[in-house]
This record gives C-alpha cells, sequence and structure tokens, in this order.
C-alpha cells in the first residue's frame, strides 16, 4: 500500500475577500509541481463564498465537475440551459465535454455558502454538456459508506464520465469499518470534512486529505466523531493526458 499525506495547512490559499478558498492540488495562482492531481482527482478546492457573491459566466470543457454544499446554498446556471439552486444536502455534478459555459453564485445575500468544488479527468473527451442534480440527505447513513458519486446512471447519487466512486462516512467516535476498492488500478483520496480519524498509524484532523493506492482495502477509524469524503479514482491519467 502506498499512501501520500496532505495537512490541511500545507494547502494552497487565496482570499479574495469575495472567495476564500483552500486548494488541495494546484489551482490558479497556487501551483505546485508536487501537488497536481491524485490520479484523475485534478481539483479539490473548499470554497466560503460572502452572500451574494460568486462566479460570473465562465467555460470549460472536457472536465466533470461535482459541487457539494454544505453551508448555505449555491445558484448555478449554465448554457445547457440549466438553472436551480443547490442546497445544502445537495450534489451537482456537470460534465463540461465539448464546451459550457456556467456561473455559480450564493444564492443568500445574508450568508456565506461554504462548498467543496471537485474537478475531475473523464474517461474521454467530447461528451454532451451535461448537468445532474440530486439530494444526498435522504440516503444519509450513520456509521457506513454512503455513495455520493458513480460511474453508473442507476447507482445513487450523481454519475460521471470516469470509473470513480465517492462516498460520506458519517462516523461515531471509535467506529471503524474497512473499505473495499470498486476497482484494481485505483485509489483513495480521503478527505476530512471535520472530527478526527485515523488509516492505520496515520492521524487525519479537519481538512486533512491522505491518499492511498496499490491496495485492495483499508480500514477507517473515527478517533472523534467525523465527516469524510473519500474519493476513489482511477490513478492512471487517460491516454488523452499522457
Amino acid at each position: 500500500m502506498k499512501t501520500i499525506f496532505h495537512p490541511a495547512n500545507s494547502r494552497g490559499h487565496a482570499n479574495h475577500g469575495w472567495l476564500d478558498s483552500h486548494h488541495t492540488f494546484s489551482f490558479a495562482g497556487y501551483q505546485d509541481p508536487n501537488r497536481m492531481s491524485f490520479g484523475v482527482l485534478r481539483v479539490l478546492n473548499d470554497d466560503i463564498v460572502k452572500g451574494g457573491m460568486g462566479f460570473g459566466a465562465h467555460p470549460h470543457r472536457d472536465m466533470e465537475i461535482i459541487s457539494i454544499p454544505f453551508e448555505g446554498a449555491l445558484e448555478h446556471q449554465d448554457s445547457t440551459g440549466v438553472k436551480g439552486v443547490i442546497q445544502k444536502g445537495e450534489i451537482q455534478v456537470m460534465s463540461a465535454g465539448t464546451g459550457v459555459q456556467h456561473s455559480e453564485y450564493n444564492h443568500n445575500k445574508d450568508q456565506d455558502v461554504k462548498f467543496l468544488q471537485i474537478w475531475v479527468f473523464p474517461r474521454e473527451v467530447g461528451v454532451a454538456p451535461r448537468a445532474e442534480q440530486t439530494s444526498i440527505q435522504d440516503g444519509e447513513k450513520r456509521n457506513d459508506f454512503q455513495q455520493i458519486v458513480s460511474p453508473n446512471p442507476n447507482e445513487e447519487g450523481v454519475w460521471i464520465h470516469q470509473d470513480a466512486w465517492f462516498h460520506l462516512a458519517k462516523f461515531d467516535k471509535g467506529f471503524s469499518k474497512e473499505y473495499s476498492l470498486k476497482k484494481e488500478g485505483n485509489g483513495v483520496y480521503v478527505f476530512v470534512l471535520n472530527g478526527s480519524a485515523k488509516i492505520g498509524d496515520q492521524v487525519l484532523d479537519s481538512r486533512d486529505g491522505f491518499g492511498i493506492w496499490d491496495t485492495n482495502s483499508f480500514t477507517l477509524e473515527a478517533t472523534e466523531n467525523a465527516e469524510i469524503l473519500l474519493m476513489e479514482v482511477p490513478m492512471e491519467l487517460p491516454d488523452y493526458l499522457k
């Protein structure tokens, strides 16, 4: 088993006033050749946007973009005609494919919106742009792995154009459970949203990240009540990026 540890305070940071963002991997003004991605997981941004502020219309292509609000609500609009609000307890994926313009704003004027924006390289380029949104609150599982992203439109959560599975784990202090990887050649990037946990001898606190690969399974233990995001992704980049 191979691992890499990214403590919370090692992330890139940019505070623009209206946007306070921490970058696990290289993004915008934060560039570190040793922190370009974890396999096909390209971006993990931990964002806080002030009330009424946001990102104006801008382009994307050939990327799977996943948004998960944890406080407040995020307003989304894109060139495919999709317009709506992503609330806490929901998840959205946008497949940029052949090209899409979108904007994201804090839906509320009087409170911050706190969310993760995650980018995953797709298996192939040139897919039709699309957006999908669903509730993950109804399927919440205590002391279990709740699937929120998969490659299959018929499974729980949203689906993306990649052999990737994301799970939320809300564990009580002292609870542990083995995670078995879905596909050979994949790795898992573990990101602690709050609380603390342990994998082997590695203790993980809030906003720490821990990558694991070259293994079939590992055990995750909560050392305090914890909420954790597990992102299983292929470790080999697709041919179009080589």
